[in-house]
């Protein structure tokens, strides 16, 4: 069987473990934030009205990619391109290349960023990997101009970091219903994650500060994680109604499924 991602690739160690994607995903929320195309994910006003929705439906193709066969995971891709197709057609205009690349560059970043903070620092090579997988998702998406190599990548990712960020109304607005959602208790851990794993760049725009006050938290949790009770931490910290889908997040290594199911 051909899959888009080897079965033993980091980028499925990486994927396959929730607490990670969570990181990625929290990351990724202050990001989007902060993005001066952040408009078009208000034109369909699926993430402001539901942010951790959208969280879950974003996973879900990801994890199309990550963990399935290569036609399959090459089906997924399209229909996440036909989908941007079909927005840009109701709205009368065309989302910027430089957007689509912001979005894929996030994934590379908190991919790695995340991992990091919560496993181990990765090796050049595991890196490289990492590139590579949502690299040829960009080329099968049609992305232009995209970075050849990881080193040409870091080169871009600072440069979209310097130059396609703001404080907007839109990045007021959806944090406050990233705390409609959330709950103060929550929203504020949301907030220090996000301290753990964005880049210098954004923290300033959001004004998150320098030290988390996760960080001796985020030894606790390593140590628990250690004799399997990770699951009773998550329960306490996220709402109820997607515990259940957060636990599905978890897949062993090496396994795979279908889209189909």
């Amino acid at each position: 069987m051909r899959y888009f991602v080897k079965t033993d690739s980091i980028v499925r160690k990486i994927w396959g473990k929730s607490d990670t994607i969570l990181f990625i995903f929290a990351g990724a929320s202050a990001e989007f934030a902060l993005n001066k195309a952040v408009d078009w994910l208000y034109f369909t006003g699926k993430l402001p009205a539901d942010p951790l929705g959208r969280l879950f439906s974003t996973v879900a193709y990801a994890r199309s990619i990550v963990f399935s066969n290569y036609v399959e995971a090459i089906e997924a891709i399209e229909k996440i391109t036909q989908i941007h197709a079909t927005v840009e057609k109701n709205r009368g205009a065309k989302i910027p290349d430089w957007a689509y690349r912001d979005v894929l560059f996030m994934l590379i970043d908190y991919s790695i960023r995340s991992f990091e903070v919560l496993e181990r620092e990765l090796t050049k090579a595991e890196k490289e990997e990492v590139f590579d997988v949502f690299y040829r998702v960009g080329e099968h998406m049609g992305i232009a101009s995209l970075p050849l190599t990881y080193t040409d990548w870091q080169k871009m990712r600072q440069g979209h970091l310097k130059e396609n960020l703001e404080f907007s109304s839109f990045t007021g607005h959806l944090y406050q219903q990233y705390r409609k959602h959330l709950g103060m208790v929550r929203f504020q851990l949301l907030k220090q994650v996000q301290k753990l794993v964005v880049p210098e760049k954004v923290s300033e725009l959001l004004d998150l500060g320098q030290l988390p006050l996760l960080l001796p938290v985020l030894y606790v949790y390593k140590l628990i994680r250690m004799v399997r009770l990770e699951q009773i931490l998550k329960n306490a910290i996220l709402p109820q109604e997607y515990k259940m889908q957060v636990a599905d997040l978890d897949v062993p290594m090496g396994k795979s499924f279908s889209t189909a199911k």
